[in-house]
């Protein structure tokens, strides 16, 4: 997946954008508009999502969507403008495995350079093994470590957190892991 596209209109008043390094002390380029004057920083978006765990098992989630239609995930997805990356995670676990938990710690915040993504997912404890998934989900299943379908993880993010959260349970501590993906 590329990076988005490059902005090429002001969002303020619709002149062409140009790409230089504005005069206000930055040191990057950016999209200034020779109009308004107005400078538009381009962000990394933010994927938020959990680890839900049942006993021994962690909730997988079959992809119905694209990218990586029928791989297996953690549920998780984009996080929308007004909640905090905790209730993102919430909302996306709830709209992919119709589940229901407890959220508890940070657990992995890993960014994904290629794409201009962060990727933060917390640990949950969930409160039933009975999952009502949603239309971006063929079903949701609850896997033990030796059971993990790694061949069919959907992605990188997903099988470093699901490896750190397995070597963690092992040892008996679960710690804050980041990182990037080049």
């Amino acid at each position: 997946m590329p990076l988005p596209q490059p902005i090429k209109h002001c969002k303020n008043c619709g002149t062409a954008v140009l790409y230089r390094v504005p005069d206000d002390g930055d040191t990057k380029q950016r999209a200034v508009c020779p109009a308004c004057h107005t400078i538009h920083y381009e962000n990394p978006i933010n994927v938020v999502g959990t680890v839900p765990i049942w006993g021994d098992k962690v909730l997988l989630c079959k992809r119905n969507i694209e990218p990586r239609w029928g791989k297996w995930t953690l549920p998780a997805g984009f996080m929308e403008l007004g909640e905090s990356p905790a209730e993102g995670a919430a909302r996306e676990t709830v709209e992919e495995a119709g589940a229901q938990f407890e959220m508890e710690e940070l657990f992995t915040i890993m960014s994904v350079l290629h794409v201009g993504q962060v990727h933060l997912f917390y640990r949950a404890r969930l409160l039933s093994d009975v999952f009502d998934p949603g239309y971006e989900t063929i079903e949701a299943r609850l896997f033990s470590e030796s059971e993990i379908p790694w061949e069919e993880i959907a992605f990188r993010t997903v099988a470093q957190t699901l490896q750190h959260y397995f070597a963690d349970r092992r040892a008996g501590q679960f710690g804050l892991h980041h990182g990037s993906i080049r």
